[in-house]
């Protein structure tokens, strides 16, 4: 096999490692999702195992109780701790220059840049590839998908498994659900009140509420009647936002937006997490240069591992059109 200049090959390798941190940064910053879960410190690289372990509280513990003076204090064993477990998903991208390329663009400075100009094609793809992931159901490719929103927080919660738990047998893995006739300027709010109103526990509460372009311009003509808009930090950020009680409201339409349509999520993200490998958190892989057997041609292939998981379901809930 002939290669052009295996010299330059280095360039290519040393120029995608160099960017693999700007790669994982891109990536959350392209998903309001991911934003939010990176601000609340729930992106949690894993190290390893056949599967990600999400640890969850599914019963208070039954020692609690009122007591008088010398009555003896139940103080028996309480499971109260499980798991959820995750398969670990795998995303590529692979980013290649053949030799008539570098020949054609032999100094070294203008191989960082045509490298450079494909590496940031190669992280707009996999955001979006994670992007779109986010809410997928996780049967996409042979069931290689990340496992998104579509089941983790389902129109139909009442049965299945996620997280290798059965909803049907357990109740609190339940998330909520609004799911009704065709939304209107009219009824929206209500309709936003009652499923906001079932995802609250205390303190818990939705802080992210995500919507397609159908349920965003509907909830926008509810509130432009009365002219009520908050400031918050996901608009500073970048993404269209509105303030609904405690929450962000946040358009994840518009142009190859990947929210499902007619559709509107009320996350409580303390409980969702976005679980990469440690060793896999978008980076180039070992060897770092991959020669073509038969072309004369150099690949590098950029790589995640990973999945996105789910430690409290029943504070979670979807509002869909019937």
């Amino acid at each position: 096999m002939s290669f052009a200049n295996p010299a330059i090959s280095d360039v290519v390798a040393t120029t995608i490692q160099s960017r693999t941190g700007i790669v994982a940064d891109n990536v959350t910053k392209n998903n309001a999702i991911l934003m939010r879960l990176r601000e609340q410190g729930n992106v949690r690289p894993f190290s390893g195992g056949n599967v990600i372990m999400q640890e969850l509280s599914f019963q208070q513990n039954g020692n609690a109780g009122w007591y008088s003076g010398y009555q003896a204090l139940p103080i028996g064993a309480q499971d109260v701790i499980s798991a959820a477990q995750f398969d670990i998903k795998q995303a590529a991208v692979a980013v290649t220059m053949s030799g008539l390329e570098m020949l054609q663009n032999s100094s070294k400075e203008s191989i960082i840049d045509l490298m450079e100009a494909r590496v940031k094609v190669a992280e707009s793809t996999m955001a979006n590839l994670v992007s779109a992931g986010i809410y997928s159901d996780g049967t996409a490719d042979g069931g290689k998908q990340i496992t998104g929103l579509l089941v983790a927080v389902a129109k139909v919660p009442t049965s299945g498994t996620y997280g290798g738990i059965d909803r049907a047998a357990y109740t609190f893995w339940q998330n909520q659900t609004a799911i009704a006739a065709s939304a209107t300027a009219a009824n929206i709010q209500e309709r936003m009140n009652g499923l906001y109103a079932k995802c609250v526990r205390g303190s818990d509460h939705p802080d992210l509420i995500m919507m397609d372009n159908g349920y965003w311009a509907i909830f926008m003509q509810s509130l432009q009647t009365i002219q009520r808009f908050t400031e918050s930090k996901m608009a500073r950020l970048g993404f269209p936002s509105v303030q609904y009680m405690n929450a962000d409201v946040v358009l994840d339409g518009g142009i190859g937006g990947f929210a499902p349509t007619n559709a509107a999520y009320f996350l409580n993200t303390k409980y969702i997490h976005f679980r990469p490998h440690r060793d896999r958190n978008f980076v180039a892989l070992d060897p770092s240069k991959r020669y073509s057997v038969n072309q004369d041609a150099v690949v590098q292939l950029l790589a995640w591992a990973g999945n996105l998981t789910m430690s409290g379901s029943q504070f979670q809930g979807v509002m869909a059109n019937a």
